[in-house]
């Protein structure tokens, strides 16, 4: 019997649904709302339903929080040596050289001075996506040379931080950068030159420990993960269960470890009225 035989070819090609082009949109990691990426763009990429502050690069922070075309970085061309020749699943050197290609950033941070609302300032940011944001030699450098431009010029200094720590590959020269930029914050605050330290997810070892936290106000971005060691190593240490929300920033804020939790969209402006008023 031919009833249950299709007497037609399949459904077209053409009519069927057709695939989206990859990129396009984003899915939060906190509510799972699906976001168009132009949207989320334009809302400072924030969610617009629950508010989750997705990370970012120091491309996307200059452009937030410095006036369009004022930004003029400094120690562009710094690399990173490999003086300990380290190697675990591959070379120190080729991992450098291939996060610099697959990134088009020389390291961690970018440094530099620029225009917040028509006033100068000497301005950093760091970037997650360069080997974990870790501070090396380069790193410690460049925030260094950040900090005496300030020094120098007498301008307000705005660090944002985003790190997993110190950078093992470098050992001991990593640690020194801790030392070698607090002394410079040191040197800043006895010429009582504002410096504004804005913590975003995350902000953990080496960095919470030195510049991140000698902030004269120490901002943080809503829910970011801020501490020294993490939460899963400090678990296993005490043996004991963490509070709910340990290591984001209102927990930080209620007790006293930071000064205010600020949306991204009003950072801007805060840290603005924060250096006027401090200046």
């Amino acid at each position: 019997m031919a009833w249950f035989t299709r007497s037609k070819e399949n459904i077209s090609p053409d009519s069927q649904k057709k695939d989206l082009p990859d990129g396009l949109w984003e899915k939060c990691p906190s509510c799972s709302e699906i976001i168009h990426k132009k949207q989320l763009e334009s809302n400072l990429w924030t969610c617009l339903k629950c508010g989750h502050h997705f990370r970012i690069g120091s491309n996307e922070y200059i452009e937030i929080m410095l006036d369009k075309g004022s930004f003029r970085e400094m120690d562009k061309k710094m690399r990173s040596a490999d003086p300990l020749e380290f190697t675990d699943t591959k070379k120190y050197s080729a991992r450098i050289q291939e996060t610099i290609k697959k990134l088009g950033l020389n390291d961690a941070v970018k440094t530099g001075t620029g225009k917040l609302n028509g006033s100068d300032v000497a301005f950093g940011c760091m970037d997650f996506r360069f080997i974990g944001g870790s501070m090396g030699s380069v790193v410690g450098e460049k925030i260094a040379r950040l900090i005496d431009r300030s020094f120098k010029n007498k301008i307000p200094l705005i660090i944002i931080s985003a790190s997993g720590g110190a950078r093992m590959m470098e050992g001991a020269f990593s640690l020194m950068q801790m030392a070698k930029t607090s002394a410079r914050l040191a040197r800043l605050a006895d010429a009582k030159i504002p410096y504004i330290s804005i913590l975003t997810d995350p902000t953990t070892g080496g960095t919470t420990a030195s510049y991140a936290m000698l902030g004269d106000i120490n901002i943080a971005e809503p829910k970011a993960l801020i501490g020294f060691a993490g939460p899963r190593v400090i678990k296993q240490t005490i043996g004991k269960e963490l509070p709910e929300g340990f290591q984001k920033s209102e927990f930080l804020l209620e007790h006293g470890f930071i000064d205010v939790v600020i949306p991204r969209k009003e950072l801007k402006s805060t840290v603005y009225n924060l250096i006027s008023f401090m200046s």
